[in-house]
């Protein structure tokens, strides 16, 4: 492996178990090195990102998966709070939710998301969907931050 690679970092912000072990899965199976950190409420997720309290160690992520609902702290309240700082807005957001109502979807991409996702109650078609994603924002787009295994 060329030393100027690394894995796709991922932070997936999920309180669903399922959901998280899906997406997991999905991901393992990439065509790209990931690794994949989980927190599963608002106010874990800011304190991964600003690598506070238990999270000081963190590596900062490359892409967030962020669901909308979500305890202590919403997904618009960790979307607003990432794109209002300066050290994070820089990172793409991906809101993979349950949610197809039209007020999240504008409200998510005025806030600063990157993509709104509806997350597909089928399962095979949540594979698919993460899947896709992993094609997308790891084959063809170019992340801030540098290299990565192909």
């Amino acid at each position: 492996m060329n030393p100027s690679y690394r894995p796709i970092n991922i932070l997936l912000v999920e309180d669903n178990p399922g959901d998280v072990e899906l997406t997991e899965d999905a991901l393992r199976k990439s065509k790209v090195a990931t690794k994949v950190s989980v927190v599963t409420d608002g106010e874990d997720a800011m304190d991964y990102l600003r690598q506070q309290n238990a999270y000081h160690q963190e590596t900062m992520p490359d892409l967030v998966l962020l669901d909308l609902n979500l305890p202590r702290k919403d997904g618009m309240e960790v979307l607003r709070e990432m794109k209002d700082d300066p050290n994070l807005k820089h990172i793409p957001v991906v809101v993979l939710t349950t949610s197809e109502a039209e007020r999240d979807i504008l409200a998510s991409y005025e806030l600063g998301a990157n993509c709104f996702i509806s997350k597909p109650v089928d399962l095979t078609e949540f594979r698919k969907v993460v899947e896709s994603i992993d094609d997308f924002w790891f084959t063809i787009v170019k992340l801030p931050g540098g290299s990565r295994i192909r």
